[in-house]
Protein backbone atom coordinates (compact mmCIF):
# COMPACT_ATOMS: atom_id res chain seq x y z
CA UNK A 1 0.00 0.00 0.00
CA UNK A 2 1.20 3.53 -0.79
CA UNK A 3 2.05 4.85 2.65
CA UNK A 4 2.13 8.44 1.38
CA UNK A 5 -1.60 8.18 0.73
CA UNK A 6 -2.57 6.97 4.19
CA UNK A 7 -2.29 8.78 7.49
CA UNK A 8 -1.91 6.67 10.60
CA UNK A 9 -1.25 7.04 14.29
CA UNK A 10 -0.76 4.98 17.41
CA UNK A 11 -3.70 4.68 19.76
CA UNK A 12 -3.23 7.13 22.63
CA UNK A 13 -5.77 5.08 24.58
CA UNK A 14 -7.67 1.90 23.71
CA UNK A 15 -10.10 2.31 20.80
CA UNK A 16 -9.16 5.96 20.28
CA UNK A 17 -7.62 7.60 17.23
CA UNK A 18 -6.21 11.06 16.63
CA UNK A 19 -7.82 14.15 15.16
CA UNK A 20 -5.88 16.79 13.21
CA UNK A 21 -7.15 20.16 12.06
CA UNK A 22 -10.01 19.75 9.63
CA UNK A 23 -8.73 19.63 6.05
CA UNK A 24 -9.33 23.09 4.47
CA UNK A 25 -10.95 21.71 1.32
CA UNK A 26 -13.23 19.53 3.40
CA UNK A 27 -14.04 22.44 5.71
CA UNK A 28 -15.24 24.37 2.66
CA UNK A 29 -17.55 21.48 1.67
CA UNK A 30 -18.94 21.31 5.21
CA UNK A 31 -19.53 25.07 5.16
CA UNK A 32 -21.41 24.80 1.86
CA UNK A 33 -23.64 22.03 3.23
CA UNK A 34 -24.34 24.05 6.37
CA UNK A 35 -25.05 27.18 4.33
CA UNK A 36 -27.60 25.19 2.30
CA UNK A 37 -29.58 24.73 5.52
CA UNK A 38 -29.52 20.94 5.80
CA UNK A 39 -30.79 19.96 9.27
CA UNK A 40 -29.55 17.01 11.30
CA UNK A 41 -31.13 13.77 10.11
CA UNK A 42 -32.54 13.14 13.58
CA UNK A 43 -34.46 16.44 13.45
CA UNK A 44 -36.47 15.32 10.41
CA UNK A 45 -39.16 12.82 9.64
CA UNK A 46 -37.95 9.66 7.96
CA UNK A 47 -39.58 10.65 4.65
CA UNK A 48 -38.03 14.13 4.70
CA UNK A 49 -34.59 12.83 5.67
CA UNK A 50 -34.70 10.34 2.81
CA UNK A 51 -35.64 13.01 0.30
CA UNK A 52 -32.90 15.40 1.40
CA UNK A 53 -30.26 12.64 1.52
CA UNK A 54 -31.09 11.72 -2.05
CA UNK A 55 -31.00 15.39 -3.16
CA UNK A 56 -27.67 16.12 -1.48
CA UNK A 57 -25.75 13.00 -2.50
CA UNK A 58 -27.17 12.02 -5.89
CA UNK A 59 -25.58 13.28 -9.11
CA UNK A 60 -22.17 14.78 -9.72
CA UNK A 61 -19.37 13.92 -12.11
CA UNK A 62 -18.49 10.25 -12.24
CA UNK A 63 -16.16 8.07 -14.29
CA UNK A 64 -17.61 6.28 -17.29
CA UNK A 65 -17.78 2.51 -17.15
CA UNK A 66 -18.30 -0.28 -19.64
CA UNK A 67 -21.87 -0.84 -18.45
CA UNK A 68 -24.16 0.21 -15.58
CA UNK A 69 -27.28 -1.89 -15.32
CA UNK A 70 -30.20 -2.08 -12.87
CA UNK A 71 -31.43 -5.59 -12.06
CA UNK A 72 -33.68 -7.31 -9.57
CA UNK A 73 -32.92 -10.59 -7.84
CA UNK A 74 -34.91 -12.82 -5.52
CA UNK A 75 -34.38 -11.57 -1.98
CA UNK A 76 -35.67 -12.59 1.44
CA UNK A 77 -38.44 -9.97 1.20
CA UNK A 78 -39.23 -10.33 -2.51
CA UNK A 79 -37.60 -8.49 -5.40
CA UNK A 80 -34.25 -7.03 -4.32
CA UNK A 81 -32.94 -4.23 -6.60
CA UNK A 82 -29.24 -4.12 -7.37
CA UNK A 83 -27.16 -1.91 -9.66
CA UNK A 84 -24.22 -3.53 -11.44
CA UNK A 85 -21.15 -1.48 -12.38
CA UNK A 86 -18.84 -3.19 -14.85
CA UNK A 87 -15.40 -1.66 -15.48
CA UNK A 88 -13.58 -1.77 -18.79
CA UNK A 89 -11.61 -4.84 -17.75
CA UNK A 90 -11.98 -8.51 -18.52
CA UNK A 91 -12.84 -10.89 -15.71
CA UNK A 92 -12.75 -8.34 -12.86
CA UNK A 93 -13.08 -9.33 -9.20
CA UNK A 94 -16.52 -8.83 -7.66
CA UNK A 95 -17.48 -6.43 -4.87
CA UNK A 96 -20.87 -6.31 -3.15
CA UNK A 97 -21.51 -2.74 -1.94
CA UNK A 98 -23.92 -1.66 0.82
CA UNK A 99 -24.60 2.06 1.24
CA UNK A 100 -24.72 4.13 4.39
CA UNK A 101 -27.62 6.10 5.81
CA UNK A 102 -28.16 4.48 9.19
CA UNK A 103 -30.17 1.61 7.67
CA UNK A 104 -32.90 4.25 7.23
CA UNK A 105 -31.72 6.47 4.35
CA UNK A 106 -29.93 5.90 1.07
CA UNK A 107 -30.67 4.86 -2.49
CA UNK A 108 -28.87 3.39 -5.47
CA UNK A 109 -28.67 6.92 -6.86
CA UNK A 110 -27.21 8.54 -3.73
CA UNK A 111 -24.43 5.94 -3.69
CA UNK A 112 -23.90 5.96 -7.45
CA UNK A 113 -20.79 8.15 -7.44
CA UNK A 114 -18.78 6.13 -4.92
CA UNK A 115 -19.72 2.87 -6.66
CA UNK A 116 -18.51 4.23 -9.99
CA UNK A 117 -15.25 5.33 -8.37
CA UNK A 118 -14.74 1.90 -6.81
CA UNK A 119 -15.47 0.09 -10.07
CA UNK A 120 -13.22 2.37 -12.10
CA UNK A 121 -10.24 2.69 -9.75
CA UNK A 122 -10.21 -0.83 -8.32
CA UNK A 123 -11.15 -2.44 -11.62
CA UNK A 124 -13.92 -4.39 -9.90
CA UNK A 125 -17.42 -5.46 -10.83
CA UNK A 126 -19.50 -3.65 -8.19
CA UNK A 127 -22.98 -4.81 -7.18
CA UNK A 128 -24.76 -2.09 -5.20
CA UNK A 129 -27.60 -3.41 -3.04
CA UNK A 130 -30.84 -1.48 -2.52
CA UNK A 131 -31.59 -3.27 0.74
CA UNK A 132 -34.83 -2.79 2.67
CA UNK A 133 -34.81 0.23 4.97
CA UNK A 134 -35.91 0.73 8.56
CA UNK A 135 -38.19 1.53 10.29
CA UNK A 136 -40.56 -0.19 7.85
CA UNK A 137 -38.14 -3.11 7.67
CA UNK A 138 -36.11 -3.26 10.89
CA UNK A 139 -33.24 -5.60 11.74
CA UNK A 140 -32.53 -8.19 10.42
CA UNK A 141 -34.04 -7.23 7.03
CA UNK A 142 -31.06 -5.18 5.81
CA UNK A 143 -28.44 -7.71 6.85
CA UNK A 144 -30.48 -10.54 5.31
CA UNK A 145 -30.72 -8.62 2.02
CA UNK A 146 -27.00 -7.84 2.03
CA UNK A 147 -26.08 -11.45 2.56
CA UNK A 148 -28.59 -12.66 -0.05
CA UNK A 149 -26.94 -10.32 -2.57
CA UNK A 150 -23.52 -11.72 -1.63
CA UNK A 151 -24.71 -15.29 -2.14
CA UNK A 152 -26.24 -14.30 -5.48
CA UNK A 153 -23.00 -12.62 -6.57
CA UNK A 154 -21.06 -15.74 -5.69
CA UNK A 155 -23.33 -17.77 -7.94
CA UNK A 156 -23.93 -15.36 -10.83
CA UNK A 157 -21.06 -12.85 -11.09
CA UNK A 158 -19.60 -14.70 -14.06
CA UNK A 159 -22.82 -14.11 -16.01
CA UNK A 160 -22.26 -10.37 -15.51
CA UNK A 161 -18.65 -10.53 -16.67
CA UNK A 162 -17.10 -10.76 -13.20
CA UNK A 163 -15.09 -13.37 -11.32
CA UNK A 164 -16.99 -14.98 -8.44
CA UNK A 165 -13.80 -16.68 -7.24
CA UNK A 166 -12.45 -13.25 -6.21
CA UNK A 167 -15.21 -11.88 -4.03
CA UNK A 168 -15.35 -9.05 -1.51
CA UNK A 169 -17.77 -6.86 0.42
CA UNK A 170 -17.54 -3.11 0.91
CA UNK A 171 -19.77 -0.66 2.73
CA UNK A 172 -19.94 2.85 4.14
CA UNK A 173 -21.15 3.66 7.67
CA UNK A 174 -24.23 1.49 8.31
CA UNK A 175 -23.34 -0.27 5.07
CA UNK A 176 -19.96 -1.04 6.63
CA UNK A 177 -21.88 -2.72 9.43
CA UNK A 178 -23.78 -4.81 6.87
CA UNK A 179 -20.57 -5.72 5.05
CA UNK A 180 -18.99 -6.83 8.33
CA UNK A 181 -22.07 -8.89 9.19
CA UNK A 182 -21.94 -10.52 5.76
CA UNK A 183 -18.30 -11.43 6.33
CA UNK A 184 -19.18 -13.10 9.63
CA UNK A 185 -22.01 -15.05 7.99
CA UNK A 186 -19.83 -16.03 5.04
CA UNK A 187 -17.29 -17.60 7.38
CA UNK A 188 -19.93 -20.06 8.56
CA UNK A 189 -21.48 -20.86 5.16
CA UNK A 190 -20.42 -21.95 1.71
CA UNK A 191 -19.51 -18.44 0.47
CA UNK A 192 -15.75 -17.91 0.15
CA UNK A 193 -14.98 -14.24 0.80
CA UNK A 194 -11.56 -12.80 -0.02
CA UNK A 195 -11.81 -9.37 1.56
CA UNK A 196 -13.99 -6.95 3.51
CA UNK A 197 -13.60 -3.18 3.20
CA UNK A 198 -15.30 -1.28 6.00
CA UNK A 199 -15.47 2.48 5.48
CA UNK A 200 -16.12 4.46 8.69
CA UNK A 201 -18.38 1.63 9.85
CA UNK A 202 -21.07 1.60 12.54
CA UNK A 203 -20.06 -1.36 14.71
CA UNK A 204 -21.56 -0.93 18.18
CA UNK A 205 -24.45 0.74 19.95
CA UNK A 206 -22.26 2.42 22.58
CA UNK A 207 -21.96 6.14 23.10
CA UNK A 208 -19.22 6.30 25.75
CA UNK A 209 -16.18 6.33 23.47
CA UNK A 210 -14.02 9.43 23.17
CA UNK A 211 -15.11 10.21 19.62
CA UNK A 212 -18.65 10.80 20.88
CA UNK A 213 -17.34 13.33 23.40
CA UNK A 214 -15.16 15.05 20.81
CA UNK A 215 -17.42 14.97 17.75
CA UNK A 216 -20.94 14.41 19.06
CA UNK A 217 -22.02 17.61 17.31
CA UNK A 218 -20.60 16.57 13.95
CA UNK A 219 -19.72 17.67 11.32
CA UNK A 220 -21.95 15.72 8.90
CA UNK A 221 -22.99 13.10 11.48
CA UNK A 222 -23.94 13.72 15.11
CA UNK A 223 -24.49 11.56 18.17
CA UNK A 224 -28.19 12.40 17.98
CA UNK A 225 -28.25 11.11 14.40
CA UNK A 226 -26.54 7.85 15.36
CA UNK A 227 -28.90 7.28 18.27
CA UNK A 228 -31.87 7.98 15.97
CA UNK A 229 -30.61 5.54 13.36
CA UNK A 230 -30.20 2.76 15.91
CA UNK A 231 -33.72 3.48 17.20
CA UNK A 232 -35.10 3.08 13.67
CA UNK A 233 -33.17 -0.12 13.01
CA UNK A 234 -33.54 -2.27 16.11
CA UNK A 235 -36.86 -3.89 16.99
CA UNK A 236 -36.14 -4.00 20.71
CA UNK A 237 -33.22 -3.76 23.17
CA UNK A 238 -32.68 -7.49 22.65
CA UNK A 239 -31.43 -6.87 19.09
CA UNK A 240 -28.61 -4.75 20.46
CA UNK A 241 -26.89 -7.94 21.61
CA UNK A 242 -27.14 -9.72 18.26
CA UNK A 243 -23.67 -9.93 16.68
CA UNK A 244 -25.16 -9.33 13.22
CA UNK A 245 -26.40 -5.95 14.51
CA UNK A 246 -23.57 -4.88 16.83
CA UNK A 247 -20.73 -6.63 15.05
CA UNK A 248 -18.14 -5.35 17.54
CA UNK A 249 -19.76 -7.61 20.16
CA UNK A 250 -19.45 -10.79 18.10
CA UNK A 251 -18.00 -13.42 20.44
CA UNK A 252 -15.49 -14.72 17.87
CA UNK A 253 -14.24 -13.12 14.67
CA UNK A 254 -11.54 -15.67 13.92
CA UNK A 255 -11.64 -16.88 10.35
CA UNK A 256 -13.50 -13.97 8.77
CA UNK A 257 -12.11 -12.46 5.57
CA UNK A 258 -9.07 -10.17 5.71
CA UNK A 259 -10.16 -6.59 6.32
CA UNK A 260 -9.38 -2.98 5.55
CA UNK A 261 -11.01 -0.57 8.02
CA UNK A 262 -11.05 3.15 7.18
CA UNK A 263 -11.70 5.75 9.89
CA UNK A 264 -11.77 9.57 10.01
CA UNK A 265 -10.52 11.86 12.76
CA UNK A 266 -13.56 14.17 12.80
CA UNK A 267 -16.10 11.34 12.95
CA UNK A 268 -18.33 10.40 15.84
CA UNK A 269 -17.90 6.76 14.68
CA UNK A 270 -14.10 6.99 14.68
CA UNK A 271 -13.41 4.96 17.81
CA UNK A 272 -15.90 2.15 17.19
CA UNK A 273 -14.29 1.62 13.79
CA UNK A 274 -10.90 1.47 15.50
CA UNK A 275 -12.32 -0.88 18.12
CA UNK A 276 -13.55 -3.26 15.42
CA UNK A 277 -10.17 -3.23 13.69
CA UNK A 278 -8.60 -4.14 17.05
CA UNK A 279 -11.14 -6.93 17.61
CA UNK A 280 -10.32 -8.39 14.22
CA UNK A 281 -6.59 -8.26 14.88
CA UNK A 282 -7.00 -9.74 18.36
CA UNK A 283 -8.86 -12.70 16.82
CA UNK A 284 -6.08 -13.33 14.32
CA UNK A 285 -7.65 -11.70 11.26
CA UNK A 286 -5.36 -9.88 8.84
CA UNK A 287 -6.46 -6.24 9.05
CA UNK A 288 -5.21 -2.88 7.78
CA UNK A 289 -6.55 0.11 9.69
CA UNK A 290 -6.22 3.28 7.60
CA UNK A 291 -6.92 6.38 9.68
CA UNK A 292 -7.31 9.88 8.24
CA UNK A 293 -7.07 12.40 11.10
CA UNK A 294 -8.12 15.45 9.05
CA UNK A 295 -11.23 13.90 7.47
CA UNK A 296 -14.91 13.66 8.44
CA UNK A 297 -17.52 10.95 8.20
CA UNK A 298 -18.41 10.22 4.58
CA UNK A 299 -15.29 11.76 3.10
CA UNK A 300 -14.76 9.09 0.44
CA UNK A 301 -17.86 10.42 -1.35
CA UNK A 302 -16.12 13.80 -1.81
CA UNK A 303 -13.28 12.84 -4.15
CA UNK A 304 -14.26 15.51 -6.70
CA UNK A 305 -13.75 18.39 -4.26
CA UNK A 306 -11.31 17.16 -1.59
CA UNK A 307 -7.79 16.18 -2.65
CA UNK A 308 -7.15 14.12 0.49
CA UNK A 309 -10.33 12.14 -0.14
CA UNK A 310 -9.20 11.53 -3.72
CA UNK A 311 -5.88 10.18 -2.43
CA UNK A 312 -7.71 8.01 0.09
CA UNK A 313 -9.90 6.54 -2.65
CA UNK A 314 -6.77 5.63 -4.60
CA UNK A 315 -5.36 3.94 -1.49
CA UNK A 316 -8.60 2.03 -0.97
CA UNK A 317 -8.62 0.91 -4.61
CA UNK A 318 -5.05 -0.32 -4.21
CA UNK A 319 -6.05 -2.27 -1.09
CA UNK A 320 -8.93 -3.89 -3.01
CA UNK A 321 -6.60 -4.88 -5.85
CA UNK A 322 -4.10 -6.29 -3.36
CA UNK A 323 -6.77 -8.43 -1.70
CA UNK A 324 -8.84 -9.46 -4.71
CA UNK A 325 -6.40 -9.19 -7.60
Amino acid sequence: MDETAVESSEHDEPHRESTDELDPELAAVVADIQAAGVPQWSALSVASARRIEDEVFSGGASPDLRTVRDLRIDGPGGDLPIRVYRPDREDPPTLVFTHGGGWTLGTLDSSDNICRELASRAGALVLSVDYRLAPEHPFPAATDDAYAALEWAGAHAAELGGDSDRLGVVGTSAGGNLAAASAIRARDTSVTLDGQFLLYPMTDRRFDRSSYDEHGDGPLLTEADVRWFWDQYLRSPVDEHNPFATVCRAPDLAGVAPATVVTAGHDVLRDEGAAYAERLADDGVTVDHDHYPSMTHGFLSLTDSVSRADEAMDALAAAIRDRLG
